[in-house]
């Protein structure tokens, strides 16, 4: 606590905190369109100040989006998108993308139908996804649940030779609970250094408090702690703080979420899911993953409204009415690239490909090929194929590598 800060800082605080609201009205009412209640922006406490004391100034309150806000976008059109996907070193098109992101869809489905018939729900693969959604724990002990499900994915992964996880890594991550207006724009997991979980909190409204636990589901959940912790997301900021830490700037969903996603994949390969329940949980993410490939180029194409992906994603994952909105409020609302959401499948499919060529060739051992991947830092994938497979390079990068012309078949799961 600093007397003379506080003592000169609160007033000149208060007006400019007043004006930037004033100003953010005007910008939503007069640039964006936003009309009668929902023009004037909520606002969000953002919490004690670290260390602050008694008479402390408060910190500046964060704009949250509310509930009934209007999602507005600004689609890049078809030249912006190719613009991007050539940045990343993707050679492929935006159509010729959602054509991939469907075929994966549909695998995705053919195999929850059999989960579903193995439940008794016949082909009815979404009846069977509701009774995954209702067995959701009790308020309360979502904390436990996670910590369990990232306790079970090391150890599955301790009994195999696949990765280098440091035992530091596995000690040095925490957890954190999402408030309700992260929420809004973050209705699932974030990952990293901690672990952001979404779980209700007693100032949501009933419904909230439903789709938040029916969203968060133990066989939802158990498929993504391990992309956001270990050796997902909280991996690679372990490694990339160790190793070739001048590549970090050359970072990219491509790599950071393809990584991620790549071992739901994997994991997925080598039977980590084994009861239908389980599976379920598995395959609406990645329905997820390949509805957020077709919704976000289908929106920036000018095909598709932020209404009509909502509606897409309700059907075709199916998520919760409000996890699906506050997916594509994330997707839209600015802190995203156009193509971030597109890359955690792709940057997955790439990596698949990459292991195909690598691995499953006999030219890299699998502890040798993914240590690799985080030893040597983030980049577009095309690179990352360009360093370890030792492939030319010229002055524009890599080569054009239309990696999905080389992916190795999913592996569906055998009927017994």
């Amino acid at each position: 606590y600093d007397p003379l800060f506080t003592w000169w800082a609160a007033n000149p605080y208060q007006k400019l905190d007043e004006a930037m609201r004033r100003y953010a009205q005007t910008i939503r009412q007069r640039v964006v369109g936003i009309q009668g209640a929902n023009a004037a922006p909520a606002m969000a406490a953002a919490g004690a100040a670290p260390g602050g004391g008694a008479g402390a100034a408060a910190p500046p309150p964060r704009i949250a989006a509310a509930a009934n806000e209007p999602i507005i976008g600004d689609p890049i059109g078809a030249e912006g998108l190719a613009m991007d996907l050539r940045h990343a070193m993707v050679p492929y098109t935006a159509d010729e993308l959602i054509a991939i992101a469907e075929r994966e869809y549909a695998f995705n489905e053919a195999e929850a139908k059999k989960a579903a018939r193995q439940m008794g729900f016949g082909d009815d693969w979404k009846a069977a996804m509701e009774k995954v959604k209702n067995a959701y724990v009790e308020p309360g002990r979502q904390p436990d649940l996670i910590r369990d499900l990232a306790n079970e994915a090391e150890a599955f992964f301790g009994k195999h030779d696949w990765v280098t996880i440091p035992a530091l890594a596995r000690e040095d991550w925490r957890m954190e609970m999402l408030s309700p207006e992260r929420q809004r724009v973050s209705p699932f997991f974030l990952g990293g250094e901690n672990i952001l979980v979404s779980y209700p909190t007693n100032d949501m409204t009933d419904e909230e408090k439903m789709m938040s636990m029916r969203g968060n589901n133990p066989h939802f959940s158990r498929a993504t702690v391990f992309h956001e912790l270990n050796p997902g997301h909280h991996l690679q900021g372990f490694m990339t703080a160790r190793y070739n830490t001048h590549r970090r700037l050359f970072n990219t969903p491509f790599w950071n979420e393809g990584m991620a996603l790549y071992w739901e994949f994997f994991l997925w390969d080598h039977d980590f899911h084994v009861r239908p329940e389980d599976r379920l949980g598995a395959l609406a993410w990645r329905m997820h993953r390949s509805a957020r490939i077709v919704f976000s180029l289908s929106f920036h194409l000018g095909k598709m409204t932020p209404e009509q992906c909502i509606a897409y994603l309700v059907d075709k994952v199916p998520f919760e009415r409000a996890n699906s909105e506050a997916e594509v409020r994330r997707s839209f609302n600015g802190s995203y690239s156009p193509i971030y959401q597109a890359a955690y499948m792709l940057g997955g499919l790439q990596l698949r490909a990459l292991y195909k060529e690598l691995v499953q060739s006999g030219r890299m051992k699998d502890r040798e090929f993914h240590d690799a991947l985080y030893r040597g830092g983030p980049m577009p994938i095309a690179m990352v194929r360009a360093r370890v497979a030792a492939t030319p390079l010229t002055r524009d990068g890599a080569a054009p590598w239309r990696f999905a012309e080389q992916l190795p078949p999913h592996r569906p799961f055998p009927v017994r």
